[in-house]
């Protein structure tokens, strides 16, 4: 005698599977694995250290963001700047670079965060912009050479480091 599979329990594992794949998607398109490259986030971010970027939403004060390396900003770095996020995985061929936000539209930039020509005005800054800088001051490509970023240039917000993978023993 053949055994028949319950209707329901078919329709149920379908429709989980369904489901598994629907999130995979959305999590695919909202979450993006960032490899770090270079030294300008450290001690908070180390070179090669993978984190786990929330693509979109809202930049605050104290927020680590992705953002697309402005074009022309710069010539190629020499190794010991490159502030540089690799594998960003969008596909898009752009250079990226992970900072801190320092101050966002409206804010008061911190005192020497912004080169001359910006910093000369003393105002806050302006509508859809942001200042963005690395944690380690000695070693950053940021907001003190360039000036404001435009806040459409960022991917998203680092939401944690992902976590090392654990050495296996033979």
């Amino acid at each position: 005698m053949a055994r028949r599979t319950c209707p329901s329990a078919a329709v149920t594992a379908v429709l989980g599977l369904g489901m598994a794949l629907i999130t995979g998607t959305v999590l695919r398109r909202t979450l993006v694995v960032v490899t770090v490259r270079g030294g300008s986030m450290e001690p908070t971010y180390r070179d090669g250290e993978q984190v786990l970027v929330r693509r979109g939403g809202r930049c605050a004060v104290g927020h680590v963001v992705v953002v697309r390396q402005r074009n022309g900003s710069r010539s190629s770095p020499a190794p010991s700047q490159a502030a540089a996020v690799g594998t960003v995985g969008t596909g898009t061929g752009q250079e990226w670079m992970i900072k801190r936000v320092a101050a966002v539209a409206g804010d008061r930039p911190p005192p020497g965060a912004l080169p001359a020509p910006d910093a000369a005005t003393g105002g806050c800054v302006p509508p859809g912009t942001l200042v963005l800088l690395g944690d380690n001051t000695h070693n950053s490509y940021d907001s003190r050479q360039t000036g404001y970023f435009p806040a459409s240039h960022v991917l998203g917000t680092v939401i944690r480091p992902r976590p090392r993978p654990r050495p296996t023993y033979a």
